[in-house]
Parts: C-alpha cells; structure tokens; sequence
C-alpha cells in the first residue's frame, strides 16, 4: 500500500493526455509570469522550478501549478516584484524577509546564499521568512548536490494536517528534504511531506477523476474520504485533513509524522519570527490577504569532512547495496531515493510532458488572457 501511494496515480489515456515539448513548456511558462510583470530573471527561475517538477515526474508541483500562482498575483496575494530584505548575516547563517513575494525566487536566493556560505565555513543556513509557495523543495536540495554539497530544505505550509488523536487541521504537509551526491550518474535525494499524501497529488488525483485510496484524508468526524473534489473541498472550510506519514492514531505509527512536520514548523517559523499554524492559512494585511510561509535551508560543505570523491564512492557504494539486496517475493527491483525521478526526466526529455485535459483548459485560459498567442500547442 506504503509503495503505491508514494506513486504519482497512473496517467488515464482516455483522459486525452497530450504530451508537449519541454523547451515549449518552460518557455510558456516563463512568458505567463513576464506578462503577469514577474522580472525576465525571476521568470525564468519559476519556470526552471515548475519544469524541473515535472520532468522529474511530480506533476503535483510542475505546470499544474502555473494557474495558482497566476491567479494569486492576479488577485494581489503574491507580489510579483520580489525584493527581499536581510534581517540578520553573519558567517554561516542568515534571516531574510521575502516581502511576501514570489516563493521560488526567494528560496533560490536564501539557498545561493546557504551555499555561498558552506563554501567559505562548511556550514551554511538560512532561515526565511514571509516568503510563498516555492515549488519542489527537492529542486534547492538539488541546487547544493551539482555544487558537491549536502541539502537540507524544509518549508510550512498552509494547515491541513491534524495532529495525532486530532481532527483540526493545524499543521502544513511541511516537507523534509535531504540530497547528497554520489558517484552513480543521479544523486539520493529524498523529497517527500511529512503526510502521507499532499493537496497537490489530490489535485492530481480529481484532474484525472481518480479516487483516493483508503486511509489517507479524514473528516472532521474521523471518517476517511476517497472523492478528490468533495476533499479539495473540505480542505479550504478545513473540515478535512491530510493524514500525517504513519496515519490516523499511534498504532501505525501517526506520531512520528506528526512530531516530523511539527519540527519543520518551528524551523520555518520560530528561528525567523515567521508565520505558523493556522496563519500560514492566510493573514490581512492593510486590507488584503496574504499567504506566508517561511523556509529553512542547510548546507553542508563535505569537503570539510572527508575528499568529495571518497565521500561519493561510499555514498554510491550505499546505494547499490541497498538496490542489490533480497527483494520480496513478486518484486523485480528495489530503487533508491531520487532513482525514480532521474529516469523519468530522461524518458520526459525525449516524450515531452504529459498534459491532461483539465490542465490543458486551464493553459488555454491563460495563453488567450495574456495574448500568448504565438504558442500553438497540440489541443
């Protein structure tokens, strides 16, 4: 059960999936925020972040996100125009005020820095605050791993996540991220919530008008709910919550993924004065709301521990250990962390992205409200 539900849910051929070529993508994807008045530079981060998703195979996060974002600036809740404020830096840490601009230029700003930092003291981290939705935390692990570095990247998010014995939704899906290189020719990256399953796979799932399996969403009753759209639903009146990683109760385990998303909040609330609980749901601020969240970053300079090469070597040898060892019985491979994804973006590369038919509307609402009209995608 653990195994499917870490899955992406199959992609429905009759849903008329259309693949489209990733440059072509990117491309539209940076031009939607240009004309929203993102700057050119800032677009072309956002696009790389949604794109990197999606090529990796997390079509939760990749151009499935695009209309949120485009209708939050529209509606004044992000600031496009990022500008970023340093609280406090000093040698291997920092704070930074995002201004509540756009979450993904932020994040890959305070990560530079982490990393800047790691570089000159071994350790870097930085604490962020007042930023937005940043994408794929993996994407910022990934920036330290192609710099030699280890990655450790956390966020908050808005509240759909009851704590154990609990029915409220109090706490966000609050991913834990970690990546380091290796000598194979992808690196271990874990990027994974703190639930078992998040408001972007639900999306996913009622695009694709798929059920939810069993034991992942509960009521505010403590019922489990299988149907996407009533899900999508109950979270913003908050009378449903996303399981924590370990699910419902102590007897499988809940606690453990409660206690895990409970730690990223305070590292992405309490070391920067930041927003938390049920604020990250939105706060008004001179007559307009605001969705806040804060971040986390830790980079580590292995360098300073022991030679990159060695460190790599034992690394990979861990890996490969691991995938070679007995499988279960009907079990033709076991993969390690990041495994997955690195196969899937060489098989996207060449395929291009799977676009479903919910998604393509929503493409087209934006190419014809911003007059993107030179794109001629293929629905």
């Amino acid at each position: 059960m653990i195994e499917k539900l870490l899955e992406e849910p199959p992609l429905n051929h009759t849903e008329d999936i259309v693949y489209v070529d990733v440059d072509t993508l990117k491309d539209f994807i940076k031009d939607v925020f240009i004309e929203l008045e993102v700057p050119e530079e800032h677009a072309e981060i956002i696009a790389d972040v949604l794109i990197t998703s999606d090529l990796r195979g997390i079509d939760s996060h990749g151009i499935q996100r695009c209309k949120m974002y485009y209708d939050r600036i529209k509606q004044g809740i992000y600031n496009p125009k990022t500008n970023i404020q340093v609280i406090r830096d000093d040698a291997t840490t920092a704070v930074l005020d995002g201004g509540y601009g756009m979450g993904h230029v932020i994040a890959y700003r305070a990560m530079r820095l982490a990393i800047e930092k790691a570089k000159n003291y071994g350790l870097g981290a930085v604490a962020v605050r007042n930023s937005s939705h940043f994408g794929i935390a993996g994407y910022y692990s990934l920036m330290a791993i192609k710099e030699g570095m280890i990655g450790f990247v956390t966020t908050n998010t808005r509240p759909s996540v009851p704590p154990t014995f609990g029915a409220e939704p109090m706490l966000g899906t609050n991913p834990l991220t970690y990546g380091a290189p290796t000598d194979e020719d992808f690196p271990f990256l874990l990027d994974c919530a703190t639930s078992i399953i998040q408001r972007g796979k639900v999306e996913v799932y009622n695009r694709l008008h798929k059920p939810l399996p069993e034991g992942l969403i509960i009521s505010n009753n403590g019922n489990s709910k299988t149907d996407p759209r009533i899900v999508l639903d109950k979270l913003v009146n908050r009378s449903a919550a996303l399981l924590p990683l370990g699910g419902k109760g102590e007897d499988t385990s809940g606690h453990k993924g409660y206690g895990y998303a409970t730690f990223a909040e305070i590292l992405c609330s309490a070391l920067q004065d930041g927003v938390y609980l049920k604020d990250t749901a939105g706060v008004i601020e001179e007559g307009q709301e605001r969705l806040k969240v804060g971040h986390f970053f830790l980079v580590i300079n292995i360098q300073n521990f022991i030679p990159i090469d060695r460190f790599k070597e034992i690394t990979g040898n861990i890996m490969r250990e691991l995938r070679s060892s007995k499988k279960a019985p009907g079990k033709e491979k076991i993969y390690t962390a990041g495994e997955k994804e690195f196969y899937s973006e060489l098989e996207r590369r060449n395929t291009g992205i799977p676009i479903n038919k919910s998604l393509q509307k929503d493409i087209k609402v934006m190419q014809k409200e911003l007059g993107l009209d030179h794109y001629d995608f293929p629905f």
